[in-house]
């Protein structure tokens, strides 16, 4: 198998904090070359971005403010994010987006606040990673009102073929995790079978979707390997193909070298 990057992995969880530094040596056994961690609030970005000092060969972070805690995000923690972004190991913002699943937060604070973070990417001209449940629509008229000004992500995509080809067309990636290995993903395997190499990432979530045959226990960077060959197997092509299209977008998108 290929080098692969895990574009969406969460390794500031507390759920990593008795074993993180074994989680991220077995990257490398696993030939995992990189792993991209969002922030979800100010004090997880924080932690994302001294993961990426720490370990820059392995760790780069993204910051920003997860729709759960929209009604946290302001004028001052927007600079604090551009402090932050303007470091190195800093490639992206995110997690940010709308999530009407738990609708932890009044949707209308949602989409203020998912604005004023695009807004901070476009300036920054960064891309984004994308957290959207249950919103397809408010999603792609916000979305919309960017094309052809921001690049991204839509992360864990679980969607019909039909959004895949809307979020696509404003030019954004997909991002594949461990749901698509799930017994009953019609959806999502549907959409893997359909989305273009070129906008295709792959990613873990950890420690969330851990895929099959893990499904159950926390989730790591080194179970991405589960999802390149389930999309192979999927596609009918051979996993090298998954790894190096997805390798390729990852590095593209977020600037790596």
């Amino acid at each position: 198998m290929n080098d692969i990057i895990d574009s969406h992995a969460h390794l500031d969880d507390n759920r990593f904090s008795m074993d993180r530094a074994d989680v991220i040596a077995r990257m490398e056994e696993y030939r995992i070359i990189m792993a991209i961690n969002p922030g979800a609030n100010y004090e997880s970005s924080k932690k994302a971005l001294r993961l990426a000092k720490k370990y820059p060969e392995k760790i780069k972070a993204a910051v920003g403010t997860h729709p759960h805690d929209a009604d946290e995000v302001n004028l001052l923690l927007l600079e604090e994010y551009e402090k932050m972004a303007k470091d190195p190991d800093v490639v992206a913002i995110g997690e940010i987006g709308l999530d009407y699943y738990y609708d932890n937060c009044d949707r209308e604070v949602q989409k203020n606040a998912f604005r004023m973070q695009l807004d901070l990417a476009e300036k920054l001209n960064l891309p984004v990673i994308i957290h959207n449940r249950d919103s397809d629509g408010d999603m792609v008229e916000i979305l919309s009102e960017y094309q052809g000004r921001l690049r991204g992500v839509i992360h864990s995509f679980t969607g019909s073929v039909e959004m895949a080809k809307r979020y696509t067309n404003l030019g954004f990636y997909l991002g594949f995790g461990g749901v698509v290995t799930f017994k009953n993903a019609r959806k999502v395997v549907e959409s893997a079978a359909w989305v273009p190499l070129e906008r295709l990432l792959i990613e873990t979530d950890a420690p969330y979707l851990t895929p099959v045959p893990h499904r159950g226990k926390r989730n790591e960077p080194s179970y991405v390997r589960y999802t390149a060959e389930k999309i192979a197997e999927i596609k009918g092509i051979h996993v090298a193909q998954i790894t190096g299209y997805s390798k390729r977008n990852a590095m593209d998108l977020f600037g790596l070298r």
